[in-house]
């Protein structure tokens, strides 16, 4: 298990970019696969981008391809999603999660999740 925190989130105008990080805490994080979904009120939980354990390999979801991307940030213990070119449909509580054992694309894959952070896209 890890302690996982977002960060990040907020209003920003389509087209614009924002930036959420996911703080870890635990013993050998650096062997957990760590992804970020999404849900928008309505919605089922979407997947949006994992990263291996050691930094790869790294997957998208369609909707967010070209758009976002994903990294770990080593020094501080944390997982980035960097979001570019943002759509209104991209409005949503995002949720960083991790797994131990497991790299995937659905929300079963991941043991570990965190509060969530909104971010709103306004036309």
């Amino acid at each position: 298990q890890v302690q996982l925190v977002e960060s990040g989130g907020g209003l920003v105008q389509a087209g614009g970019s924002l930036r959420l990080s996911c703080g870890a805490s635990g013993r050998m994080y650096e062997l957990y696969h760590m992804g970020w979904f999404r849900q928008a009120p309505g919605k089922e939980r979407e997947f949006v981008a994992v990263i291996g354990a050691y930094g790869s390999p790294i997957y998208y979801g369609d909707s967010v391809k070209g758009r976002f991307t994903i990294g770990r940030d080593s020094a501080v213990n944390s997982v980035y999603l960097q979001m570019n070119s943002l759509k209104p449909e991209d409005s949503a509580v995002y949720y960083c999660a991790a797994s131990r054992l497991r790299l995937g694309t659905s929300g079963g894959d991941f043991g570990s999740w965190g509060q969530g952070t909104q971010v709103t896209v306004s036309p």
